[in-house]
């Protein structure tokens, strides 16, 4: 049975689509202290419960909490956890003394009321070794090919830095053809980063950039800007989390970014294309 959490409603459907598994009915409220309550009424008798909850903000991780406590009260044999988006896992290393290791408070908490983990494209794929067992990251950056237009010209795939070129060259392999390059990212702080050109030619190309999670939008909006310059043709920007905080759908708009394509990892008006059929290659 495929337990949702309030924050991955679509793509949970669709995992039951997939798996031809039944969608339980969670019930989501609030105690009138403030405090979050989940309950999963028919899962009793259930030899596994899936339970796909995207950790978007800390009452859904708590949330995702609950739930797993939920089905592991009613005794159910196997917990699978789903976080097609895990949050606070960013962090995978301390900084400074006294900092903690967030990805692994977060993993550790997680572990606790389950049998497996996956993720889907963490920034870091250590992460996945915080939990116990081992997560299983899956790769969905293959299916961002899908919503793009099939007539792009001379097609660039770039991704906003080297370490993520890999990610590119899966979007690309996925379309069936082009060029792919990076740019130079450097970052001075936690809000401050500088965007060098890179090398390829983009004058009059059409150019995907290609990302595992866009949160603000800055940078992807620093490096259209970078394309403009240089006479790109058509921008399309592609995520495997489309987070978009706070005003980052319209900064990217403004700088002149034809569409903007994510999946349903993190639920959102430009989640075009699901990870349910990755998901359900591993379950």
């Amino acid at each position: 049975m495929i337990v949702s959490g309030s924050a991955s409603q679509s793509l949970s459907a669709a995992l039951a689509r997939e798996l031809e598994e039944p969608l339980a009915p969670v019930e989501y409220d609030r105690f009138p202290d403030g405090e979050l309550f989940a309950t999963v009424p028919e899962i009793e008798g259930r030899t596994r419960a899936i339970v796909v909850a995207s950790t978007v903000s800390s009452d859904a991780h708590l949330e995702l909490l609950l739930l797993q406590d939920a089905v592991r009260e009613a005794d159910v044999d196997e917990v699978v956890t789903i976080l097609p988006y895990m949050g606070y896992g960013r962090q995978d290393e301390a900084f400074e003394s006294g900092e903690p290791v967030s990805a692994r408070a977060v993993a550790r908490a997680i572990s606790t009321g389950t049998d497996r983990v996956l993720t889907v494209n963490p920034h870091e794929r250590a992460i996945c070794e915080f939990f116990e067992p081992t997560a299983t990251a899956v790769d969905a950056a293959g299916r961002l090919a899908d919503p793009l237009p099939t007539d792009l010209v001379d097609p660039v795939f770039l991704s906003p830095d080297a370490g993520a070129i890999s990610l590119a060259e899966t979007v690309r392999d996925a379309y069936g053809g082009g060029e792919t390059d990076y740019f130079e990212k450097t970052r001075h702080s936690g809000t401050e980063v500088e965007i060098s050109p890179s090398d390829v030619d983009v004058t009059d190309r059409d150019v995907v950039v290609a990302d595992d999670i866009i949160a603000t939008g800055t940078t992807m909006s620093e490096a259209v800007a970078v394309l403009r310059e240089r006479g790109v043709g058509r921008v399309f920007v592609t995520c495997v989390h489309p987070l978009l905080a706070q005003n980052a759908y319209a900064k990217l708009s403004r700088a002149g970014v034809e569409a903007i394509y994510g999946t349903d990892t993190i639920e959102r008006e430009a989640s075009a294309v699901s990870v349910a059929p990755e998901l359900a290659t591993r379950l």
